[in-house]
C-alpha cells in the first residue's frame, strides 16, 4: 500500500464536477430483474459517493448520452460546455458516473484541462480511504491494481503517500509504461498471495466456530441501508454508524443469545452498490465468503428510498454471482430498515409485517420472510428477533435423551439452548424429547456419558 499515493493538498478537496451519464438503453438490454433508475436519482448517489471522501460539489447534471462516442463518451458540445465549466469554476476534478474508457479518460483530460476519474475510481477511492484491518486494504489495493494496469495513466511507483488513495482523485507524473506494468504485476502477485493466506486464516476460523457450532447470520444490503445501526442494536456493540455510502468496510463479528436460548454469531458485512466493480467483487470474495459460508442471510433494505426495489435488484444480483441462487428463496430473511422516515400511510401497511402467527399452506408454523423496522428507535426489533430465531429453529431435529440427574451441566444446557418437548424419569436418568438445532445436535452428540436417538 506505501507505493499508491494521492497529492490532494490535505485541508483542500478539488473543487469536484459530478456528472452522470443517461445512456439510452433499451428495455432488451437490461437484466430481467432491473427496473431502471431514475437518472436523477443516480446523479444523486454518485454527489453522495463524491461527498463520501470529502470532495467538494461545485456542479452535477445529468448527461443524455444517445449515441456514446467512443473518443469522449459525449458528443463534441458537450465536451466544449464542461471544458468552459471547468474553466469558470476553477475545477480540478471531474467524477463520471459511468465507465470510462482509458482512451476517454485521456482524451477528457486534455480537453478539460482537469483530472477525470470515472465510478470504478471512485468507489475504489473510496474503499481505500474506509479500509482499516491489513485485510481490507489488500484486497481494496489489489482491485485498485487491477483496474490501474489497463489504464497506466499516471504513476504510481514513484509517488509520496499522503494519505487513503490510489491516485485516481490527484497525482502528478506520466508512467514508464513498461516498467510500471511490471511493477503492477509483480505487486498483484505478492498481494494475492498474502490473501491466499488471509482465506486460509478464515477458513480456521469458520472451521474453529464449526467445533463450537453457533449458527452464523451475515447482515447484507445496500450501501447505507442502516446494517451498521441494526448490528449495534441487535448486538449492543458500537460499531462507527454514518449516515454516509460505505462507512463499513471491514467485517465485524459479535455473538446474540436469541429468545430460544440459542446463540448465534452476527456479522455485519461490506455494502453493496450498483455497478459494483467486477474486480471488486472478486477482490473482496476472501470476506464475502463470510455471507457464503452463514447458516441464514439478513438483506437489510432501506424502505424509504425511492430506488428501494433496484437497491434490492442489485444486491440479489451480487448474492446470485456469489454462487448463492439456490438459497435466496429459503435463507433469507429480508429487513424493511428506516421505518421511522416513512409517512403515516406506507408505514401503517408494514408495522407487524414480520410477527409470526398461524400456520403456512404445509400446516407448519408461518415464519416471516419480511420484517419491517427501525434500527434507530427499536421499532419492530423484537419482531425481526423473532422471525429470525423462528427460521433457525424450524429445521430443529427432535432427539431423545438420557442424561444421568447427577449431570447437571447437561440438563441445564438442554433447557437452555433447546426445546424440551417431554420430560420423564428412566431408572434414575433423566429421559427428554428435545428440539435441538442441526448444530447444537452436533454439539450434543459430543458430551461424555450422553446417548440420544432422532425421532
Amino acid at each position: 500500500m506505501a507505493s499508491v499515493s494521492v497529492s490532494r493538498h490535505a485541508n483542500s478537496p478539488p473543487r469536484t464536477c459530478v456528472l452522470h451519464p443517461a445512456l439510452a438503453r433499451p428495455p432488451a438490454a437490461r437484466h430481467a430483474c432491473e427496473r431502471a433508475r431514475e437518472p436523477e436519482s443516480s446523479l444523486i448517489e454518485a454527489e453522495s459517493l463524491a461527498r463520501a471522501i470529502d470532495l467538494e460539489v461545485v456542479c452535477a447534471e445529468v448527461v443524455p448520452v444517445q449515441k456514446p462516442r467512443p473518443a469522449t463518451l459525449f458528443g463534441p458540445g458537450r465536451v466544449e460546455a464542461v471544458a468552459e465549466a471547468v474553466a469558470a469554476h476553477g475545477l480540478g476534478l471531474v467524477v463520471v458516473n459511468g465507465a470510462l474508457t482509458p482512451v476517454q479518460q485521456r482524451n477528457l483530460e486534455s480537453a478539460w484541462h482537469c483530472k477525470v476519474i470515472d465510478r470504478t475510481a471512485l468507489i475504489l477511492e473510496i474503499f481505500a480511504a474506509r479500509a482499516r484491518t491489513r485485510e481490507g486494504r489488500l484486497q481494496v489495493e489489489v482491485a485498485a491494481l487491477r483496474y490501474q494496469r489497463s489504464r497506466l495513466v499516471r504513476s504510481w511507483t514513484h509517488l509520496e503517500r499522503q494519505r487513503g488513495g490510489f491516485g485516481f482523485v490527484g497525482g502528478p507524473g506520466e508512467t514508464q509504461i513498461e516498467a510500471d506494468r511490471r511493477q503492477i504485476r509483480v505487486r498483484i502477485d505478492r498481494l494475492e498471495r498474502a490473501l491466499d493466506g488471509v482465506k486460509r486464516t478464515r477458513g480456521l476460523h469458520r472451521a474453529a466456530r464449526q467445533r463450537v457450532p453457533y449458527p452464523v447470520i451475515a447482515l447484507v444490503g445496500y450501501t447505507n441501508a442502516g446494517k451498521t445501526t441494526l448490528f449495534n442494536r441487535l448486538t449492543g456493540a458500537s460499531a462507527v454508524a454514518r449516515d454516509q455510502l460505505f462507512a463499513t468496510l471491514d467485517p465485524t463479528m459479535r455473538g446474540v443469545v436469541l429468545p430460544s436460548g440459542q446463540r448465534v454469531i452476527l456479522s455485519d458485512t461490506v455494502g453493496f452498490v450498483s455497478d459494483l466493480p467486477h474486480d471488486l467483487v472478486a477482490a473482496f470474495r476472501a470476506t464475502l465468503e463470510e455471507v457464503v459460508a452463514a447458516d441464514l442471510i439478513v438483506h437489510v433494505r432501506d424502505c424509504a428510498h425511492a430506488d428501494s426495489a433496484e437497491q434490492r435488484a442489485d444486491v440479489m444480483r451480487v448474492l446470485t454471482e456469489l454462487g448463492l441462487e439456490d438459497r435466496l428463496a429459503t435463507d433469507v430473511v429480508e429487513v424493511l430498515n428506516k421505518l421511522d422516515l416513512l409517512d403515516a400511510r406506507p408505514r401503517a401497511c408494514l408495522v407487524g409485517l414480520g410477527r409470526a402467527g398461524g400456520n403456512g399452506a404445509d400446516g407448519r408454523p408461518d415464519h416471516p420472510r419480511m420484517v419491517a423496522v427501525s434500527a434507530l428507535t427499536g421499532e419492530g426489533i423484537n419482531d425481526l428477533i423473532g422471525a429470525i430465531d423462528a427460521r433457525l429453529t424450524a429445521s430443529r431435529r427432535v432427539v431423545e435423551v438420557r442424561v444421568p440427574y447427577a449431570d447437571g451441566a447437561t440438563l441445564a444446557w438442554l433447557y437452555r439452548h433447546g426445546e424440551v418437548l417431554e420430560h420423564a424419569d428412566d431408572d434414575g436418568k433423566a429421559r427428554l424429547r428435545v428440539g435441538l438445532t442441526p448444530a447444537d445436535a452436533g454439539r450434543l452428540e459430543r458430551r461424555p456419558g450422553v446417548s440420544l436417538a432422532s425421532h
